[in-house]
């Protein structure tokens, strides 16, 4: 099946803002809990944003926010583990969530089952004081009740539409498109 890009929604600059609001806002609701404050990208994306969200709140308010990346392939609930070859990627989080105020980062917030997975990832590590949501793109359409604390930008999909979040650490480029699926 081909893709073909219909709209490019977000540019470098349009991301880099949005990464340093995400960064404030955070801040700003978290202020008494700074010191327990832990960022935990989803793998693969969520964690180069959530460095860069890392790197923002140094920037502003000089502390250093520990950044831990998770893999949540193994807790997906919709993944056929007989039909699909799954690649698993390494989970590294380099500190105890146990008592910590987990910022949850992804590139893009669909259905929720990613986070979902996620939280049930995270809660294997310990115990946090709380979760929240930080996601630079939300595309609506959710299948389960979860919404995101800090949102880049909403971008509203149909089901045939995809978000993809390009990188500079990753392809080069900072870029975030709509992309659609050839019926041919």
């Amino acid at each position: 099946m081909k893709t073909h890009k219909k709209a490019q929604v977000m540019n470098a600059e349009d991301i880099r803002r949005a990464l340093i609001r995400i960064a404030h806002e955070i801040l700003e609701r978290n202020h008494k809990h700074i010191d327990e404050l832990v960022l935990v990208g989803v793998k693969s994306r969520g964690d180069t944003i959530a460095h860069r969200i890392a790197a923002n709140l140094g920037r502003i308010e000089n502390i250093t926010v520990p950044v831990g990346a998770i893999d949540v392939t193994l807790y997906r609930d919709d993944l056929n583990l007989h039909e699909t070859q799954i690649q698993v990627n390494s989970t590294e989080i380099p500190f105890d969530v146990t008592g910590k105020w987990v910022i949850l980062v992804d590139e893009v917030l669909y259905t929720g089952r990613t986070i979902r997975a996620a939280m049930d990832a995270i809660i294997d590590f310990g115990r946090p004081a709380a979760i929240q949501l930080a996601a630079l793109i939300d595309r609506g359409h959710r299948e389960l009740p979860i919404s995101a604390d800090y949102i880049g930008k909403n971008v509203p999909t149909s089901r045939k539409e995809f978000v993809k979040v390009q990188l500079e650490e990753e392809q080069g480029v900072d870029a975030a498109v709509i992309c659609e699926n050839d019926t041919e």
